[in-house]
């Protein structure tokens, strides 16, 4: 079965001073990073791939029935 989900990318800085990028999966609750931002996204996909073959029918049925909304928002600073 396959599953299509998001993936929330920001930039961060490991402490050598490289770059890295974070990857976000809010319908799952899973994060992985990278040295680039494919490579964050192949990480987290395989680690939404090892939860999902790992998670019982029941927290399967649990986390794909909640609703996830992403939306921008505005801030006056």
């Amino acid at each position: 079965m396959t599953h299509h989900f998001t993936a929330i990318i920001h930039e961060e800085t490991f402490s050598d001073g490289s770059p890295a990028f974070v990857a976000h999966c809010p319908e799952i609750d899973v994060t992985s990073q990278g040295t680039t931002i494919d490579e964050a996204v192949a990480n987290l996909q395989e680690a939404a791939e090892l939860l999902l073959e790992d998670a019982s029918a029941e927290e399967l049925k649990q986390m794909l029935s909640l609703r996830t909304a992403v939306r921008q928002f505005e801030v006056a600073a």
